[in-house]
């Protein structure tokens, strides 16, 4: 069914006036409640007790990255990260032993804390054996550090080693290696490959509620890592256990039911180290600090599973007291005002001043400030490189510039984003309305891309969802006025549609899947069922 177009004014102000004041007072709402301290269980260790351990990759400051092999961290920077961790934990767990990781049993041992030692095995043979040549070498070199030689890391879940092969490697290991050996992989390929716990000395698992193919609501995930550590004790039950990764991430894409935040991430940590302590679980958590660098691989969420910032290693929340996931709304009333206040001076200088108009326009731009300043926040959080800033920033700019464009706006007929069609248009229609027609197809083609990217390939990319909420707002009430759009439009429109709905269908619970289907709605239903201005002159 095609909707005529509305054609009165007053409809158009009210539509938009109630669409921007009702946004911004849900996203109000949950501002506050990102501020509110949330009580949870206090962690306190008793006296000289620490965390058991905790993973280590000193990849944290910018331009670090393993995944250049030419990466050398240097001595001074390990010893400032050691020093900094050992007044929270025991013992640091390594992944690899190459690019200045050598250095951590010398560095660990004055400060009295102890390692787990990995030897990295890939898909490259040579390269698996030099790395575990060395990783047995310096484990029996600092025995009195080395807790326990790891040969590998989830090699088995990534399929770059056979089982067969890993036996060979771990019994080459065992044999040589003067402390325990083990092996790490999640739970699952454990117990899929449990031929391996005889060439061990013990068992090591990884459970992680967040990662699991049905993802775990943190009202579950203690009770989920219990009932999985009891199993996995059972299966191996001649074995001891060490739980070698568990920990909660505090920001990027919600996974159905598991939810990124800092509150959450306190109160996993908090409740898991109550628990283990309580029932003697060996474990180590993921992880020590921040890694920037592994938004690469994981997206954002990747990026936010450390205790302490990237940046200072400050900690990212107490391990006792309440803990909110915003300090304040500073920035975003601060954006609000100023949105607020620019519209308000473009809009009242206008030729059309009703007090309907202006205060449409005045909440529409209040709405972009707010939005503004939690786009900038999410794209240091998000963005990874020079093409995701050049690109999304420009999107982000051209979304942040609309409702400013459309304060000008009288309310007359957006022609559609046609080089000729504008050419053919009056001269006072050939500014702000042919602006927002340029703008409205830009945002439209940008969108219908992102959410073909979430559709096809949604698990390590974030919901786009602050990116396109003021365009969704704008487009969303002023699209059944007056219009004209074009095919190439109509196609953008109907990819964004079909996209966000797919994509929420799959996690049909997920608070962030539910806003995009939102947004995504409100840009492309105007645009596919509104008969344009144009049609209507035909």
């Amino acid at each position: 069914m095609i909707i005529p177009p509305r054609t009165d004014r007053k409809v158009l102000w009210l539509t938009l006036l109630i669409a921007s004041l009702g946004v911004l007072l849900l996203l109000s709402a949950i501002l506050w409640s990102r501020t509110r301290p949330v009580e949870m269980h206090d962690l306190h260790l008793a006296d000289g007790e620490k965390l058991k351990c905790v993973s280590y990759a000193p990849y944290h400051r910018p331009g670090q990255t393993p995944l250049e092999l030419d990466t050398h961290i240097e001595r001074e920077q390990i010893a400032a990260d050691l020093a900094a961790l050992a007044k929270i934990t025991e013992c640091v767990r390594l992944y690899s032993i190459g690019q200045g990781l050598d250095q951590v049993p010398e560095l660990a041992r004055p400060l009295g804390m102890k390692v787990l030692l990995g030897a990295w095995i890939g898909y490259e043979k040579a390269r698996n054996a030099r790395e575990l040549e060395r990783a047995i070498a310096l484990a029996n070199a600092n025995t009195d550090v080395v807790r326990a030689l790891i040969v590998g890391n989830e090699v088995l879940l990534r399929r770059e080693r056979t089982e067969d092969e890993m036996r060979e490697l771990i019994r080459h290991a065992r044999a040589n290696a003067r402390v325990p050996v083990t092996y790490a992989d999640v739970w699952e390929f454990w117990t899929r490959h449990d031929s391996l716990v005889a060439e061990v000395d013990f068992v090591t698992v990884h459970i992680l509620p967040f990662w699991e193919d049905d993802p775990v609501d943190i009202e579950l995930a203690l009770e989920h890592v219990a009932a999985t550590r009891r199993h996995v004790g059972e299966h191996f039950a001649d074995k001891r256990i060490l739980i070698g990764e568990t920990g909660w991430p505090s920001a990027g894409r919600q996974r159905e039911e598991s939810q990124p935040s800092r509150v959450n991430q306190a109160r996993y940590v908090r409740e898991f180290v109550h628990r283990a302590h309580a029932e003697g679980w060996d474990y180590n958590l993921i992880e020590a600090i921040d890694q920037p660098w592994k938004r690469k691989l994981e997206g954002t969420v990747g990026g936010y599973w450390g205790m302490l910032e990237a940046a200072d290693l400050a900690p990212k929340f107490p391990l006792a007291g309440p803990v909110a996931e915003r300090d304040g709304l500073f920035g975003p009333i601060g954006g609000a005002a100023i949105g607020g206040l620019l519209a308000l001076l473009l809009a009242s200088t206008g030729r059309r001043t009703r007090c309907l108009r202006v205060a449409a326009l005045t909440a529409t731009g209040a709405l972009g400030g707010v939005v503004a300043v939690l786009h900038w926040e999410h794209a240091h959080l998000a963005y990874r490189n020079t093409l995701e800033w050049t690109v999304l920033g420009s999107v982000g700019i051209l979304a942040g510039l609309l409702p400013l464009v459309l304060a000008r706006w009288n309310g007359e007929p957006i022609p559609a984003f046609a080089a000729g069609h504008l050419l053919r248009q009056p001269a006072r229609l050939r500014s702000t309305a042919a602006t927002l027609g340029a703008l409205r197809a830009m945002l439209l083609f940008a969108a219908a891309v992102a959410a073909l990217l979430l559709w096809a390939d949604p698990r390590y990319r974030d919901f786009p969802t602050l990116l396109y909420l003021a365009p969704a707002v704008v487009f969303g009430a002023t699209g059944w006025w007056r219009t004209s759009t074009t095919r190439r439009e109509r196609t953008c429109a109907a990819i964004i549609l079909i996209g966000v709905v797919a994509r929420w269908s799959s996690e049909p619970a997920n608070p962030q899947a539910i806003a995009w289907l939102a947004v995504g709605l409100a840009l492309a239903l105007p645009t596919l069922l509104v008969r344009s201005h144009q049609d209507e002159q035909r």
